[in-house]
């Protein structure tokens, strides 16, 4: 880490997220593993009903730092999913959060989920729906875990609207470190608000509660990029070279908050 703590703070002031910033900018920039999970869990959170003594499950949570912010905040258990980091890892990062009390850490993958029917009071899933949730037969498995009545919110990277006329060249081109951003195993995950909308109201197993995006959200995932660079961590440089370029047009963040019908 290139910056100090008191450095590192103004580069990630955000008004509009009031509460992250009272959490350590070594501690979030260290365990980041995209944009800032803690600004889009206060994002999500506006939107949701969590109370503490809940539980929840936070899909695809990486390194915990978005079940740290919600047990914090809210007061509620969250069980912390993830494919890619270890359990153990993250129970450390859990203890010395000091929410050892309401954070449990799984490794799991989304498609065999070691938890009960019913169980959980929401769901929520920060920057990791789109890898495994784009399929039309997903939301039947994963809301098996919801009760009826409960909430489910997800914040994803995502398009502003269609392409029109192919892909804009400064997602295909080569950028200043030789990479190109734009890959197709992976960004042709990212929809538009409409398309999820659209996703999971036509499978009738939940109620739409809010679809919109995050005005101007490509500022906020600059901004964030552009804090890891002048720490000295930022693997994916290229990303904030198309951000500039792109200036919102295609990308920012999609928000979608539903809850289970009591039929279902």
């Amino acid at each position: 880490m290139d910056l100090s703590a008191n450095e590192l703070k103004p580069l990630l002031k955000n008004e509009r997220f009031p509460h992250s910033e009272a959490y350590d900018p070594v501690w979030v920039l260290e365990n980041e593993m995209g944009p800032s999970a803690l600004w889009l869990a206060e994002w999500l959170s506006e939107e949701m009903t969590l109370e503490p003594g809940m539980r929840v499950l936070d899909m695809g949570c990486g390194k915990a730092l978005s079940s740290v912010f919600l047990a914090r905040e809210f007061g509620v258990q969250v069980w912390a999913n993830d494919l890619w980091i270890p359990a153990a890892e993250n129970w450390q990062r859990i203890r010395e959060a000091g929410v050892d009390d309401k954070v449990y850490p799984i490794h799991a993958e989304a498609h065999a989920l070691p938890y009960a029917e019913d169980f959980f009071d929401a769901i929520v899933s920060i920057d990791a729906y789109h890898y495994f949730g784009t399929d039309d037969v997903y939301l039947s498995y994963f809301s098996k875990f919801l009760r009826s009545g409960g909430q489910l919110g997800i914040v994803v990277p995502a398009l502003m609207k269609e392409f029109k006329n192919g892909l804009p060249d400064y997602l295909t081109r080569e950028q200043s470190n030789g990479r190109r951003w734009w890959s197709p195993a992976e960004c042709c995950s990212f929809h538009t608000c409409a398309w999820w909308e659209k996703h999971w109201k036509q499978t009738g197993l939940v109620d739409i509660e809010l679809a919109d995006t995050l005005l101007e959200g490509w500022r906020d995932w600059l901004q964030f990029e552009e804090a890891k660079s002048a720490a000295g961590i930022n693997r994916w440089p290229e990303e904030a070279e198309v951000l500039r370029a792109d200036e919102g047009r295609y990308f920012g963040f999609v928000r979608l908050v539903a809850r289970k019908r009591e039929s279902s």
